[in-house]
């Protein structure tokens, strides 16, 4: 107000303000509705959560608002009271993303008394979606409400329950708490009662006092919650407003003003007491309040009484109620009755109708609201307190009709409905079982109601199981059941109070604190950790010693005293007195009754037990820990633990449930995949504490069911699966190694349990010594060594079987089976109790049978090399040798996996293995597999005894060994270290298998793990794991169901950050490590055998196979040092293994060695050095020459250096420098000739390794490429092998390019090469005699005859030892030869190199060869015949290079041999680019005509190239030999081309004066050779003169007419075109042209009189032949080309008769000579005139 205002009216002001004051005093406590607005929460919710901001400012006005009401039609505004909570639809609002928001409301209403019913708000709001004029009625009022909405927090801080309790205690007080709203929901939750809870909810909705008399107009209603009738009796239980006390004795309503039928807003919330008696009510007491003071009117008048009892027949009564109101106080005793019983003399309001609406809401963990449950918890309480006769409703039972009630009320508890048993599972649960464990008394009889209470129990738990889907856990376990058991249940009998045995004093209460509410374990319970009774207890940290000390920690960890069992109000007592109860102790154990009851039950009731089998299991594991705990059974012998009736009806059990998963497999598949992980859980389970023989008998039992079954299924799979499924189960037992009895001998003990306790057989763990018993038995599945290891046995046959490739139907379950072996030796390898190594190897030896498994298996295996190399795996033994070979190794185990019996059945039966088909198909295994299998093979070779490795070794037979060989073969392939660039290209892949496996692996091989890896592991998710450590120790994961456990492809992370690539990439080169020097190992523990044995010489080959195929590999250093080591010691060992058995390998290893001396490692260098140094002493030691090492070394450095593409010249160097050093200081050798030779062969390396250094500079120039190659070859002339090894080398790149006929050539020069040695060596006549018999093929061989001094005699050791020289390689030689040939069209040569095979095969008599030879001959004569003038061999070119920048090249003159039909311009853009891009385009330059270049005149800065078509040149007494289109094509050495010039120097002139150079090259091999390029060696020029230019033009032109017209069939188009040339008028420097320049007149010099003569010759036949093609032509012609002909005709005629003059004209000097002589003779003056006509 201004303060203008203020001082004017200040009498006012004050007078007002003690108005306002009286006014405050007076009626302060009373309030009245003033004015609503309305939220539409969905857009808040929408618009705060889609724009991206931190906190927003929403502000909604009017108009807003209209526009997004009108948005949905389903939006509601709660009422208050409305418990049918209308929520908005299903609109799935996502919070996830909600921003904090600031919500700022201007637009209120005020709220008019008439008009307050939820009815009327709700048509304003629907008013408000449609703008009306109903709004416009409302009165606005002008204020402003700002709230703050922000998303929960995960934990809130000083939080309060819907009690008021503080969740935790506050550290400070001053905070402001945050509270917990109750929620009702809409839907019905499923959550068992887990805190105490009773709050009681009440909603005054409506009056009516329209009909009352009297002035009752400001009504108000006061509400009390009472214990008795008097006032004082209100109880301060009514939860306060947040300003006030926080409870309060009383709660008044809204005064709606001046209306005599109110509408009322209020929530009342009441504390409920735990005890309820008939007295307890609510009490409403009807206000009418005057505003104004006048005299005598009190402040509050009552004007009316109401009352609701809460307890009608002991139950708490709710609902909606419409009450009539007294006008009196109530009387006396009114409490226990219901105002609707018309009292005598009360007055009531419009004659005790009901006028006041008022609905009441319990929300309670003490009274269930359900009619079916009361009665049954109020049996149970009756017979607990022995109060009889019961109220239940109206009902009254008598003790003798109370059996039968219960009976009943049991059977009821089905009908009731599913929230309230859900809510009150666990003590319905508990009441159950307690009337199964302790029967009634009733009237003096025992009532067993053992059945009823089962029956109930399965129906219950069924119900639960259907009904609440969402609720199961990965196993489809009911999570609320999971957890009674896990947390809730425990055996009635072991009272809570009473003091118990065992660790951490039991007894004492254990407050039912634990299991409230905490902010850690939400009411869920944490379920992913319940399991039963575990063998591996996630609690549990350190390693139990024995399995019973396991049974009490895990009681220790779980029994909770359920003293919260009692929360019903039926179960007030403390405990459970007998006295009081009139039972008789007739206890019962639980597990022995449900035992009895599963067995006996029926029909529809053991159909649900089976169900849910996992859950009645789980309780019985636990009933009985909990007897044997509570009884201090543990340390009792483990059969005299339980009774022998029990036994039996655990047998009965588990043999009628077996016989229920075989016999409806196929029908409830996913009900019997349950009942079959159940049951192998719980026999898992019973080997923790009953008798362990027994428990192996209940799986033999199983066996033997599923055995019977399998031999009638035509397709065993399924079956056999879920068989694995049960034995992986049970092998994740924690003490499945000691189950196995790692120790004891393989004789069969007295029973299969030896040790009385456990306790004992783990700390006798280890300790025995092996007796040197027959090793195969425990290297076989023999009957000892399966009934010794019981488990490891049936593992192990599984796998025999499934990996059988006789086993039909059994390919998919390949990877599972070898996941189940695997996954337990990952398990055994991380499990800290088996670290040591003695240990270990104990528990290897369970798995020895599993080498002689997977050697059976190494033709299925997949095969790793052949991504590795070409050559593929060197499988020593064929198929078939596989088939003979399998001796009893798994005829036997597939036998006794059939019968699943411990007596081996000789025979194979016929069940499912159908017999095997002759040739059979190996079906392979995917690499995962495969991969996962060699792990295992490694992790046994790795942890088992070497001595007793040894020992079997020697047992085997070389076959078997070699097999074995195969294997590591195959594994050094298989675990090759792949590179990080592998990992990330994977990882680019959009879905990626997880490396899952490849962690296991790197446990399963490398041992411990270090924390950092670790801590990587974790991070990945792959942990879900108990702090104990071990990654399998604890096998949490492996529990139920296979797509839990760990080979589940995890697909969800699908891009990898570097670190983890790294990690990766770190991971496999360590498992590539470690999996090499396993293999290593047993390499030498086989070359051990062999020297022990001193036979099996055989198999050392083998080995050195493996180690030089891991030396080929991608190695680590620390690897390849002990593989250099082992090298050296079996070369220096069995040094004539190499230099005389295994040649080959010798090379190889010359390879290998020389690699890793070019390696860029150290370590790696010095270790390679010294291996090759060592490798040439020996070699010097056993015949004072090393000239086999010598070659090999020679011959691999050139084909590393040939093939290899990252090679590093220098490091090798470095390499051969040591290797001198060594020989150098050597002083044993130092007087013989070993230094030198060893200097000799240095030094012929470098040469080598210069040579290929050119090679590698010009990767890029194919001939020059082919010149330094076969310079090299060149170089190596005296070593044949060497040579060999270069023409092969460039017999390839020719092949490469397609040149065919020069890759044919370098075969025939590598034949020749053989030929020439091997007659040398054998002296056979149908051999060719050396190079001269090649002759015909190419006459450059002879360069192959070993004739010169330095030859090596091949009988010298080392020489010619190569595989090619011997008749084979020759053979093999020759036909890749014919091929090349045949590819290059050159038929002819294929009939040559044939002619030299056919003798051979002849002399074999090899028929068959013979038949393919003809076969291919006839081939390539067909197609000469066909495809005669339309083959084109080669074109060629004259390349001179000239300029310093060509250094070797430089005046270097060559013949190119191009492709047919390449263009001059062709070439010349090639080779300009390529050099041009070598030394700049500015630099080389094309000179672009043919003649003599001079060197002075060029630009010593350029590059000059001249290039010249030439062709083929014969002399004339070499045509008569050649005639064929291929005769003039091959074996060319002389090339000519013609360069035509004037004297004066310019390049064409005038016909006169128009001179020609022939230019004649000799080249210094014949084409083709087998290079495409070759040295001009020799040239020589002639040079026409004009007339001789004439005469070969005219010759040339008469050949083209004569060939025009005698072509067959005739060509007219062709012949018109060359008469056109020749007869035509305007043809320039034509015919007519050159006659009139050269015979006109007869030239002075007579040295050209023959010239002229010849020409004039020239012209006449020229003449003849023009007459003869127009003849040609005529005949050819259709009656349109007439004309034509005419025209053609006359030209000739014109022709003919300018030509007729100069023809004739004779060069009288040539005839003076002959005319004397003849003129006296007639006869000759005839002749000669004859002669001169012409």
């Amino acid at each position: 107000m201004p303060p203008s205002f203020v001082l004017q009216n200040k009498e006012k002001l004050e007078k007002l303000k003690s108005q306002a004051d009286q006014f405050c005093q007076r009626l302060g406590k009373y309030r009245m509705p003033f004015a609503w607005t309305a939220i539409h929460l969905m857009n808040i919710v929408s618009s705060a959560g889609s724009l991206e901001r931190d906190s927003t400012e929403v502000e909604i006005s009017t108009g807003e608002r209209k526009g997004s009401w009108s948005e949905r039609r389903n939006s509601s505004l709660v009422g208050r009271r409305s418990l049918e909570r209308t929520t908005s639809g299903d609109d799935s609002c996502n919070l996830t993303s909600f921003r904090p928001a600031t919500l700022t409301v201007t637009n209120f209403f005020k709220q008019e008394g008439d008009r307050l019913s939820d009815e009327d708000l709700y048509k304003f709001l629907a008013d408000m979606r449609r703008p009306s004029s109903v709004l416009r009625r409302l009165r606005p009022i002008t204020a402003q409400l700002k709230i703050d909405i922000s998303p929960a927090p995960e934990n809130p801080h000083y939080c309060l329950t819907p009690e008021l309790l503080q969740v935790k205690l506050y550290p400070d007080s001053r905070v402001r708490p945050t509270r917990e709203i109750l929620e009702f929901p809409a839907r019905d939750v499923y959550v068992p009662n887990t805190t105490y809870r009773n709050l009681l909810y009440i909603y005054p909705q409506s009056l009516n006092f329209a009909n009352r008399q009297g002035s009752a107009r400001n009504i108000t209603v006061k509400v009390q919650f009472m214990y008795g009738e008097d006032p004082s009796n209100a109880m301060p239980v009514i939860f306060g407003k947040s300003s006030c006390s926080e409870f309060s004795k009383e709660a008044y309503t809204a005064v709606v003003y001046h209306n005599r039928s109110p509408d009322f807003h209020e929530e009342i919330k009441v504390k409920l007491p735990a005890t309820l008696t008939d007295h307890h009510h609510l009490l409403f007491t009807f206000y009418h309040v005057s505003c104004q003071q006048k005299q005598n009117t009190p402040l509050e008048t009552p004007v009316g009484y109401t009352w609701i009892p809460m307890l009608q027949n002991g139950r708490l009564k709710t609902g909606q109620f419409c009450l009539p109101v007294s006008l009196e106080k109530p009387p006396q005793a009114y409490s226990v009755l219901s105002p609707e019983v018309p009292l005598p003399g009360m007055k009531w309001v419009d004659n005790h109708k009901g006028v006041f609406n008022v609905e009441v809401v319990a929300v309670s963990s003490i009274h269930t609201q359900d009619p079916y449950l009361d009665k049954f918890f109020a049996l149970v309480n009756a017979l607990d307190e022995h109060m009889f006769p019961v109220r239940i409703g109206d009902m009254r039972i008598m003790e003798n009709n109370l059996e039968n009630e219960l009976k009943s009320s049991i059977a009821a508890l089905n009908s009731s409905q599913l929230e309230p048993v859900v809510r009150f599972l666990y003590l319905l649960l508990d009441k159950l079982i307690l009337l199964v464990v302790r029967p009634p008394v009733i009237a003096g009889q025992i009532v067993n109601l053992g059945q009823a209470s089962f029956e109930a129990m399965a129906s219950i738990i069924n119900r639960l199981h259907k009904n609440l889907e969402g609720n199961h856990d990965q196993h489809g376990r009911n999570s609320l059941l999971a957890s009674y058991i896990y947390y809730v249940f425990r055996l009635p009998n072991t009272y809570p109070n009473s003091p118990s045995p065992g660790p951490g004093g039991l007894g004492g209460s254990v407050h039912y604190a634990t299991m409230a509410r905490s902010a850690v374990r939400p009411a869920s319970l944490n379920l992913n950790r319940s399991r039963s009774l575990s063998n591996s207890n996630p609690d549990i940290s350190g390693t139990p010693t024995s399995p019973d000390d396991e049974v009490r920690s895990i009681i220790g960890s779980k029994a909770m005293d359920r003293s919260c069992n009692r929360m019903s109000s039926h179960t007030e007592t403390s405990s459970f007195l007998q006295t009081l109860t009139g039972r008789l102790p007739t206890k019962k154990l639980f597990h022995e009754e449900l035992a009895l009851q599963w067995v006996v039950c029926s029909g529809s009731v053991r159909e649900s037990a089976l169900q849910q089998a996992w859950f009645f299991f789980e309780l019985m594991v636990k009933s009985m820990v909990h007897h044997l705990y509570f009884n201090d059974k543990l340390d009792a012998p483990r059969k005299s633990r339980f009774p022998e009736r029990f036994m039996d009806d655990i047998a009965a059990l588990v043999s009628t449930i077996a016989s229920d998963i075989v016999s409806r497999f196929q029908k409830d598949t996913e009900m019997v995949e349950r009942l079959n992980t159940s049951l192998a859980f719980f026999l898992n389970d019973l080997l923790s504490v009953m008798d362990r023989g027994f428990v192996f008998s209940l799986i033999k039992t199983c066996y033997k069911q599923v055995s019977s079954k399998l031999y009638s299924l035509p397709t065993p799979s399924v079956l056999v699966s879920l068989r694995l499924d049960f034995l992986r189960i049970i092998c994740s037992h924690e003490h499945y190694v000691t189950l196995n009895l790692p120790c004891s001998l393989l004789t069969p003990p007295a029973s299969p349990s030896p040790s009385v306790s456990s306790a004992t057989s783990q700390s006798s763990g280890f300790s025995t010594t092996v007796q040197d018993q027959k090793i195969a038995n425990m290297f076989e599945l023999s009957v000892p060594f399966r009934q010794q290891h019981y488990l490891a046995g049936l593992v192990l046959t599984e796998l025999a079987v499934i990996l059988d490739p006789d086993a039909e139907g059994l390919f998919g379950l390949h990877k599972k089976v070898i996941n189940m072996v695997h996954n337990l030796l990952s398990s055994h390898d991380s499990d800290p109790r088996y670290s040591d190594p003695q240990i270990k190897a104990r528990v290897a030896m369970l798995y020895l049978p599993l080498i002689g498994i997977i050697m059976e298996t190494v033709p299925q295996l997949y095969d790793f090399t052949e991504t590795h190399n070409q050559r593929g795996r060197p499988i020593c033994i064929a198929t078939d040798d596989y088939e003979s070979e399998s001796g009893s190794m798994i005829s036997q185990t597939v036998a006794m996996a059939i019968a699943g019996t411990s007596v081996p059945q000789l025979t194979r039966p016929g069940s499912f293995l159908l017999t095997s088909t002759s040739g059979r198909q190996h079906t392979t295994f995917s690499a995962e597999s495969s991969r996962s299998l060699l792990i295992c093979l490694l992790w046994v070779l790795k942890n088992a005894d070497e001595t007793v490795l040894q020992k079997w070794f020697t047992d085997l037979s070389v076959l078997q060994l070699n097999r074995l060989l195969d294997l590591l073969y195959l594994c050094v392939s298989c675990f090759e270290y792949k590179g990080k660039k592998v990992f990330e290209r994977m990882n680019s892949l959009t879905f990626k298998k997880s490396k899952d496996m490849r962690a296991k692996l790197e446990e399963a091989i490398l041992g411990s793990i270090g924390a950092r890896q670790e801590m990587v592991r974790r991070s990945r998710g792959q942990l879900e794991r108990s702090p104990s450590g071990s990654a399998f120790g604890s096998q949490e994961n492996l529990r139920w169901r296979k797509d839990m456990t760990h080979w589940r492809q995890n697909t969800e992370k699908l891009d990898k950050s570097r670190a983890e690539i790294e990690h990766e990439a770190l991971i496999d080169g360590n498992l590539a490590t470690e999996a090499n020097l396993i293999i290593l190992d047993t390499l030498e523990i086989v070359v051990q055998t062999v020297s022990v044995t001193e036979s099996k010489e055989s198999i050392l080959g083998g080995v050195l196979k493996v180690l030089l195929h891991s030396m080929a590999c991608n190695q680590s250093a620390v690897y390849l040092q002990h593989c250099f080591a082992t090298q050296r010691a079996l070369v220096s060992k069995f040094p004539e293994l190499l230099f005389e058995e295994e040649t080959e390998q010798c090379a190889d290893l010359c390879l290998r060695l020389l690699r890793h001396c070019s390696s860029s490692i150290g370590t790696i260098r010095s270790h390679a050095s010294a291996s090759l140094y060592l490798l040439m002493r020996q070699n010097f030691e056993i015949g004072n020459n090393f000239a086999r090492v010598k070659m090999q070394v020679t011959m691999s450095l050139s084909s590393l250096v040939g093939t290899s593409q990252n090679f590093n010249e220098e490091f090798l160097r470095r390499s051969l420098k040591t290797i001198l050093t060594y020989a150098e200081e050597d002083l044993e050798l130092r007087e013989t000739t070993f230094p030198d030779q060893v200097q000799d062969l240095v030094f012929n390396l470098h040469m080598i390794l210069s040579d290929t250094v050119k090679m590698k500079e010009h990767q890029e120039d194919p001939e020059m490429l082919i010149d330094l190659m076969y310079r090299i070859a060149k170089g190596y002339q005296t070593s044949p092998d060497l040579r060999l090894t270069w023409l092969q080398n460039m017999a390839g790149k020719h092949s490469e390019r397609s040149n065919h006929a020069e890759a044919a050539q370098c075969l025939v020069h590598s034949a020749a090469l053989v030929a020439e040695y091997l007659s040398m060596l054998e002296d056979r006549k149908y051999l060719p005699v050396g190079c001269v018999t090649f002759q015909n093929i190419s006459s450059n061989v002879l360069e192959e005859s070993a004739v010169s001094d330095d030859v090596v005699s091949p009988d010298e050791e080392g020489i010619c030892s190569g595989k090619y020289f011997t008749e084979s390689g020759l053979v093999g030689l020759l036909e890749q030869a014919a091929a090349s040939f045949s590819m290059a069209g050159m038929y002819e040569a294929v009939n040559e190199v044939y002619k030299i095979l056919i003798p051979i095969h002849e002399a074999n008599r090899d028929a068959k060869k013979l038949s393919t030879i003809h076969g291919k001959l006839q081939e390539a004569f067909s197609k000469i015949v066909h495809q005669d003038g339309k083959r084109m061999f080669g074109t060629y070119f004259r390349v001179g290079f000239y300029g310093t920048k060509f250094g070797d090249l430089d005046e270097q003159e060559f013949v190119y041999k191009e492709p047919a039909i390449t263009k001059l311009a062709e070439i010349s853009h090639r080779l300009e680019g390529f050099y041009g891009e070598r030394f700049g385009e500015d630099v080389v330059e094309v000179i672009k005509d043919s003649n003599p270049v001079d060197k002075c005149k060029l630009d010593p800065n350029k590059a000059y190239i001249q290039i010249t078509y030439v062709e083929p040149y014969f002399d004339t007494y070499e045509m008569k030999d050649r005639i064929t289109y291929f005769d003039k094509n091959y074996n060319l050495r002389r090339f000519m081309y013609c360069t035509p010039f004037t004297l004066d120097g310019r390049a064409h002139g005038e016909l006169h004066e128009q001179f020609k150079r022939k230019t004649i090259l000799t080249t210094s091999h014949a084409f083709p050779y087998i290079k495409t390029r070759v040295n001009v060696t020799h040239k020589e020029e002639i040079i026409l003169t004009p007339i001789e230019v004439a005469i070969e033009d005219m010759q040339k032109k008469t050949q083209e007419l004569a060939f025009a017209t005698h072509q067959d069939p005739a060509d007219p188009k062709m012949l018109q075109m060359v008469l056109q040339g020749s007869v035509g008028t305007t043809v320039n420097q034509g015919p007519l042209e050159v006659a009139q320049v050269f015979l006109s007149e007869i030239p002075s010099d007579p040295k050209l009189f023959r010239h002229h003569n010849k020409l004039r010759l020239c012209f006449k036949d020229f003449t003849k032949r023009c007459e003869d093609a127009l003849r040609k032509n005529k005949s050819l012609i259709g009656p349109d080309q007439k004309e034509y002909q005419r025209e053609l005709e006359r030209n000739y005629h014109r022709l003919k008769e300018a030509l007729q003059p100069l023809i004739n004209r004779k060069i009288p000097q040539l005839y003076k000579a002959v005319l004397p002589v003849t003129c006296h003779r007639d006869s000759f003056s005839r002749m000669s005139l004859r002669k001169m006509d012409l």
